[in-house]
């Protein structure tokens, strides 16, 4: 089972915000045209593996946000540790995986640097853990 696959089983994940046609996760997806900076993600569970350059922080930013409005977001990053994103946004994520290794994508090479699941479970973790 595929990298995807195993959160996908663990989150059953509703929204993939930065796709394309040919690469989206979920059956309902944002594409670079819909922008997905742009859109509500209210009541999703999002799968957000965004795009790596200088717009990250953007999409931390959003993930962090959206997850307080209700959202749960599951983030596919760099471990990038020494970035103020990572401090600002990530170490106030409810859950941090550190990847053992590095990933790799089907037949392309391993990723260049370490990577991380950063989990923003916000208010829809904290309203299950209310009505148990």
């Amino acid at each position: 089972m595929d990298f995807f696959n195993k959160l996908n089983t663990e989150f059953n994940f509703t929204l993939d915000p930065c796709a394309t046609a040919e690469n989206a996760k979920c059956s309902k997806f944002y594409t670079l045209e819909d922008d997905g900076l742009a859109q509500d993600w209210l009541n999703e569970i999002v799968f957000m593996n965004p795009p790596y350059g200088r717009q990250i922080k953007h999409w931390i930013k959003k993930a962090f946000d959206e997850s307080l409005k209700g959202a749960i977001v599951v983030c596919l990053v760099p471990a990038r540790t020494d970035t103020q994103y990572w401090h600002d946004y990530c170490m106030k994520a409810d859950e941090v995986r550190f990847i053992k290794g590095r990933l790799k994508f089907s037949d392309k090479d391993a990723a260049p640097f370490p990577s991380a699941v950063v989990v923003f479970k916000g208010l829809s973790f904290m309203a299950l853990k209310l009505s148990a």
